[in-house]
């Protein structure tokens, strides 16, 4: 895979979308230009766009009028734009003026699954779980724990139902009292997100401004395979 930067004006960026989750659009200034295996791509002061990472899907976003996938690129560590598929990428300067702008609704999405991940994460936690991976995309999320300790209600159907029960329960109390969700940068530069006192936990994500802006939180039974429970879920995020 072939890099490279075609301005060496390498200019800091902001990372906007972690700022403001609900911040739709802004007008900001190209920092660098290159290209990757003859890919074309260009980064923004200001940026406004999410990556694909940390188990949540990159945002749909826009420069100017050309629709954009961004990614992080690996020789500069920047967040940069490249062309949607079946698009081209405008033909962009480093200092140019250009307006970025996010499909609100989506990130909408992203933030109330990441936020729900980590309050699945959280009730999960009391019953003495670990958790073992996490994915928050639409129609495939889901926290997997192991357990240190052996749950006999685990083995069977009526017990698993049991179990899910209580998560449930847990969750909606969590969402009902309208907790907190707020972050926090530690000395050494990591991110971490809170649920008011309930939960913390180091995340680059996007998340919603506090637990009564998710809606629809539904967890399945949970399912027990090669040693990991799985508990799946869905949400959405609450009309505003």
């Amino acid at each position: 895979m072939v890099h490279s930067i075609t301005d060496s004006r390498v200019g800091a960026q902001i990372s906007a979308y972690l700022d403001d989750t609900y911040l739709e659009q802004v007008d900001t200034r190209v920092i660098a230009v290159g290209e990757t295996d003859g890919a074309p791509w260009a980064a923004v002061e200001h940026c406004l766009f999410h990556p694909q990472g940390g188990g949540q899907p990159a945002d749909r976003g826009w420069l100017g009028d050309a629709e954009v996938v961004p990614v992080r690129e690996p020789e500069s560590g920047l967040v940069v734009a490249t062309a949607a598929e079946g698009g081209d990428l405008p033909d962009l300067t480093v200092g140019e003026s250009v307006r970025a702008r996010i499909d609100l609704q989506v990130r909408m999405l992203h933030a109330a699954l990441h936020t729900a991940g980590h309050l699945v994460e959280a009730v999960g936690r009391t019953q003495g779980w670990e958790m073992a991976g996490s994915i928050h995309f639409p129609g495939q999320a889901r926290i997997e724990f192991q357990a240190p300790d052996a749950d006999a209600r685990l083995a069977d159907p009526d017990g698993r139902e049991e179990v899910t029960a209580e998560l449930r329960a847990a969750v909606a109390a969590a969402v009902a009292d309208d907790l907190p969700v707020s972050a926090r940068y530690l000395p050494d530069g990591r991110r971490v997100v809170h649920l008011g006192a309930l939960h913390s936990a180091p995340c680059g994500g996007t998340h919603v401004r506090s637990l009564g802006d998710l809606a629809d939180v539904v967890l399945p039974t949970l399912k027990v395979k090669k040693g990991r429970i799985r508990v799946s879920y869905t949400a959405t995020h609450r009309s505003r």
